[in-house]
């Protein structure tokens, strides 16, 4: 073993965000003292981003199977049946601190990460979507973010070739040091060709192929495990670097490559680089692997095996190969003319073997890195405790809105309720000529090629709920999710889920974490709606913005669901004048932590709405079997600003006014209890159990002209933006 590894010290080690009783624990995995290469492993491994080890005995608690699924949480991304032979393949991940950094190469790189993820497992991607954060829109720093995540987000889905059909942007103060950016992808394959992770076959050649690798975003994965100082410029060189081209030739080349034999096991070097792809693969596998670092391929001089293992430099995939195999091999990917290297072989010791320059400079068990790493059962505030920390105020008496008409017209320019106009005309969501449904409906749809079925996708979270209540919040994402699925007549099949919170060694924040995957467990189960993959995003807060500023809880939800016919698919926008406007639920009660409250009554207080899972499953399979039989003709779910504003939506998206039958009152117009959608239908048609309130037709709601809400609703982004423009 080399002995030219500088002395590690307890500032080494610290540095390297170990804790010492986790370096304790690798001391004794080794049976010596670690050399600097082994301590970056170790430290890699055991980061909250590639070990979950604060989460990860909650998340076993989730449900996660059931007759649709194929492959649950555990490999790349979920899978689950779409029926003739094909599946869905998809995950949701974080790049939040990469974002805030550098949020142009932060975001295209979240892009890039993720559809590595999905195409690893042998599917083509057919669409990406996202989950977006942002803090105060008058902060100083807010425009430069949004502007470059949203290019970074553009720039990498549109030259890729993948549609970026839709997502979620919310604003709060509470994201102003730490921005989120989650992204998704779903991509199809067919259930005879889907790969995995685990690799097998003692002797089997282990195989680099992709770009080179550089010394960008080393470290990557530890500095996403950590909250922000006042030093979030200097993490700068953590953030990696995104050639959206190569990636295209990677997935082409991949994807060539996969209908051969030849593959045993792929995986893609996501978070921590090559050093996650080798131990998960082996690990997996249940297998050793030893590797030549002189043979991987290089883009820089003088590469130490530290910088090689834990270089987070994009496009890379590592890939087990049948014995035999490796020319067949590289002549795809040279006509593809990307790097192809062997560089190793699986062993059958059970640990990681690293030689560089004729040394072993690395030799591990490979257990205690992946199975055996540290589970942490973190201290949670009980709820009531966490009710007082939370110093939520309670509602109390609300007056009677002053004038329904100008509070619709303010609420439709809010941030988090204004046309998002001005970010999705920066993605190109019709490329593939699969997109069915565009952005600014409740769920995207894209067709399955070739076939007159559709893929329904969503991304949803309402932070502020998770805030106010946890378990009900949690309850609240799963349930509105589904409820824009089954909003535009799709069937839920089985969510993603990428779990944004602060720092995990507060107790009230662990509250916040357990609460949520709790109430997201009950909605789940509920539902016949598995989560199936996922992410979670830890230390999302910053000390720089003066004084440990946590995000809000954030577990952000995405939902796949299937059309049997696209042509049957329902959309948000009034059809024609003279329908017949319907309510599918109760009228409106809740004005505790809505949008109404905050925007006009400048307000963040009461509890969140409760979400009934029963109501849930039977109004939306209502609202399925309307959409199915063309019953209605336009559908929309009740969410942000409640009634009003949903009306006001599809009355701007159908370019018609409505006229409404009954008495508004503020709780009516703008609460915001859930469960519930708007349909319309021609006159003739009654809809049992729902409530008629209207008719279609005009040029104004509530005695507002469209033109005015148009004005406000399409006003709030071109104007933020403008110095950007």
């Amino acid at each position: 073993m080399s002995s030219t590894a500088p002395q590690i010290t307890p500032e080494v080690v610290a540095e390297h965000g170990l804790s010492p009783e986790e370096y304790d624990r690798v001391l004794s995995a080794l049976g010596r003292e670690p050399n600097l290469t082994e301590l970056g492993i170790f430290s890699v491994m055991w980061s909250e981003h590639c070990s979950y080890k604060s989460s990860k005995i909650h998340l076993m608690k989730l449900p996660t199977t059931g007759p649709q699924v194929i492959c649950g949480p555990g490999e790349n991304a979920g899978v689950v049946d779409i029926g003739d032979g094909q599946a869905a393949i998809f995950k949701m991940e974080s790049h939040n601190h990469p974002s805030y950094i550098e949020p142009y190469q932060g975001a295209a790189t979240g892009v890039g990460g993720i559809l590595r993820d999905v195409f690893t497992m042998g599917a083509r991607p057919v669409a990406n979507m996202n989950a977006l954060r942002f803090g105060r829109p008058d902060h100083p720093k807010m425009r430069h973010l949004i502007s470059g995540v949203v290019r970074g987000i553009g720039g990498y889905g549109n030259c890729v070739g993948v549609p970026t059909v839709g997502g979620e942007v919310n604003f709060h103060p509470a994201y102003d040091g730490n921005i989120l950016v989650n992204a998704m992808t779903v991509g199809v394959a067919d259930t005879d060709k889907i790969f995995y992770s685990a690799a097998s076959g003692i002797g089997n050649p282990i195989v680099y192929v992709g770009s080179k690798t550089g010394r960008d975003g080393i470290h990557g994965a530890t500095m996403a495990s950590a909250d922000f100082g006042d030093d979030a410029d200097a993490k700068r060189p953590t953030v990696q670097v995104g050639d959206p081209f190569t990636e295209k030739l990677l997935i082409e080349a991949c994807l060539e490559l996969m209908a051969s034999d030849a593959i045993v096991a792929i995986q893609d070097m996501g978070a921590a680089g090559l050093t996650s792809s080798s131990v998960e693969m082996a690990s997996k596998g249940g297998v050793g692997i030893q590797l030549n670092m002189d043979d991987v391929p290089q883009r820089e001089t003088g590469m130490t095996t530290y910088e090689m293992m834990l270089s987070e430099s994009q496009e890379r995939m590592l890939m087990v190969l049948k014995p035999g195999r490796e020319a067949f091999a590289e002549a795809i990917f040279r006509k593809w003319e990307l790097d192809f290297a062997v560089i190793g072989h699986v062993t059958d010791t059970g640990r990681m073997v690293l030689i560089h320059k004729g040394e072993t400079v690395c030799d591990i068990p490979l257990a205690p890195l992946a199975d055996d790493a540290p589970l942490y059962d973190r201290p949670s505030m009980p709820k009531d405790d966490y009710k007082i920390w939370s110093k939520v105020e309670p509602l109390g008496e609300i007056a009677e809105s002053a004038d329904i008409g100008a509070d619709l017209v303010k609420l439709m320019g809010s941030p988090d309720i204004a046309s998002r106009r001005w970010i999705w005309e920066q993605y190109d969501h019709m490329v593939g000529a699969d997109t069915v449904q565009r952005p600014g409906g409740d769920a995207a749809v894209v067709r399955v090629h070739g076939s007159n079925k559709g893929i329904a996708i969503s991304t949803d979270c309402t932070p502020r709920y998770c805030y106010a209540d946890p378990y009900e919040g949690g309850k609240q994402a799963i349930a509105e999710c589904y409820r824009n699925l089954s909003a535009v007549g799709a069937m839920p099949l089985a969510v993603t889920n990428c779990l944004n919170f602060a720092n995990p060694q507060r107790p009230e924040i662990m509250a916040q974490l357990t609460g949520c995957l709790e109430g997201m467990g009950d909605a789940c189960r509920a539902l016949d709606f598995p989560i199936v993959s996922g992410n979670v995003s830890l230390y999302n807060e910053s000390k720089a913005t003066g004084g440990g500023s946590a995000i809000l809880p954030t577990p952000a939800i995405g939902g796949i669901g299937l059309l049997a016919d696209v042509d049957m698919m329902a959309t948000v926008a009034f059809k024609n004048a003279g329908d017949a406007i319907w309510l599918i639920g109760e009228e409106g009660a809740h004005l505790g932590q809505t949008i109404w409250l905050r925007e006009i009554a400048g307000r963040e207080a009461g509890d969140a709405p409760k979400v009934d899972l029963a109501a849930e499953r039977a109004r939306a399979d209502t609202v399925r079997a309307l959409v199915a039989s063309g019953t209605v003709n336009a559908v929309h779910d009740i969410s942000d600003g409640g009634l009003l504003v949903t009306i006001a939506e599809m009355a701007l998206a159908g370019k018609m006014g409505a006229t409404l039958d009954i008495a508004l009152t503020t709780a009516s117009a703008f609460g915001e209890d859930q469960g519930r959608y708007v349909v319309t239908a021609p006159a003739s048609v009654e809809i049992a159990g729902a409530s008629k309130i209207g008719t279609t037709g005009g040029a104004s709601i509530a005695g507002v002209s469209l033109d005015a809400l148009r004005t406000a609703h399409e006003g709030f982004f071109p104007a933020l933006m403008d110095s950007e423009l």
